[in-house]
């Protein structure tokens, strides 16, 4: 009983289910995909998130959150300085770490900077991650006479005066 051709059909049938004698008809092996952690069901990560996670994660993988932090400081601008405040001032410029806040008139402006303190410790207290270091306060754009094509080297025309 040593040779295949002596078994019965259903003993060499029996053996060849149960795996210790290969199939004639099947050669090839099938090839078995690898389970890598990320699709296997059930695996950590795998539960549902709300959309804000979702956008969190994508905005901090992108790397998006400084930019995303000052366009932030911006929009709420009246929140951060006051009412009163953000009415007669705006922020124009945000470069190096250095916030340029523009008012109204001077005053406002040197007001602003008795503020700077409280000011600048709730931007970095609502958005660390700005980058926010210092603020400097400038009044209102007035017209120049330092300007121009005919614009004279030194203290100008005031030079003639008086």
């Amino acid at each position: 009983m040593s040779d295949e051709s002596e078994l019965p059909e259903t003993m060499a049938t029996y053996l060849r289910l149960r795996g210790l004698e290969p199939s004639p008809y099947r050669k090839k092996k099938r090839r078995r995909r690898a389970d890598d952690g990320d699709n296997a069901p059930f695996a950590p990560g795998r539960d549902p998130r709300g959309l804000g996670d979702v956008l969190s994660a994508l905005t901090h993988s992108a790397g998006w959150e400084p930019q995303l932090a000052r366009e932030d400081l911006v929009r709420t601008w009246h929140d951060v300085a006051g009412a009163d405040t953000a009415a007669h001032t705006r922020p124009v410029a945000l470069d190096a770490g250095m916030l340029t806040v523009q008012a109204d008139s001077t005053a406002w402006a040197k007001q602003l900077q008795l503020m700077r303190a409280h000011i600048l410790s709730e931007i970095i207290r609502r958005f660390p991650e700005a980058g926010v270091e210092s603020i400097r306060f400038i009044g209102p754009d007035v017209p120049s006479w330092k300007w121009g094509t005919r614009a004279v080297p030194g203290r100008g025309p005031r030079d003639t005066y008086g």
